[in-house]
């Protein structure tokens, strides 16, 4: 064997063997590694928890129960839900008043005029509207049923100037006529055919 051909096997050994050692340190720092942990879950999100809820009995101007309408307290307001039937056909005016009182003797006028909660005009049409008791009107069709859910982020079911549970209580009235949201002091909606108390859960 030549010297250069013995040269070029001591280097392809050495080659060989730096691979070999390059292998075995890559395994052991491998080996020594710390594992990493799985990742953990993200946190479910925190569920809304279930808010107040009331009930009110409507009735007519004949003292007869039209059904009922339920109140639930939201994060974005209080969520009304009807379930009326009785009512004559067309487009009622649809509010809540500033006191409990459903008279069918006085034509429910005993409700008062519109619950304002706060410094507040009425109707959606105007500067300084609305009422906090104001809602759109309500459609009902020939068979006198009234079933919908209107939010209103105008009052509460909690303390505060908002509150529908202040001292003299609160009523909702259904209106003969159509609200045009503008006239004051109540949008000249007509009479009132249909009142409910509304009071705290016994």
């Amino acid at each position: 064997m030549t010297r250069t051909s013995r040269f070029l096997a001591a280097s392809a050994a050495s080659l060989v063997m730096l691979s070999m050692a390059g292998a075995c340190n890559a395994a052991a720092e491998h080996a020594h590694a710390p594992v990493a942990s799985a990742a953990a879950p993200a946190a479910a999100a925190a569920p809304v928890p279930a808010g107040k809820m009331v009930h009110a009995d409507v009735i007519g101007l004949d003292g007869k129960s039209l059904g009922m309408v339920m109140l639930q307290e939201t994060p974005a307001g209080v969520l009304v839900s009807t379930d009326l039937k009785g009512l004559p056909e067309g487009d009622h005016g649809f509010h809540f008043h500033q006191k409990g009182l459903c008279d069918t003797a006085e034509k429910f006028n005993t409700s008062g005029g519109h619950f304002a909660g706060g410094d507040h005009e009425h109707g959606y049409m105007v500067m300084k509207g609305p009422h906090g008791g104001d809602m759109p009107n309500q459609h009902v069709g020939p068979d006198g049923v009234l079933k919908t859910q209107i939010l209103n982020t105008g009052v509460s079911l909690s303390p505060g100037p908002k509150s529908l549970f202040d001292a003299d209580g609160t009523a909702l009235v259904i209106h003969a006529g159509v609200d045009d949201y503008t006239s004051q002091p109540a949008g000249n909606a007509g009479g009132r055919i249909a009142c409910g108390v509304i009071s705290k859960a016994k």
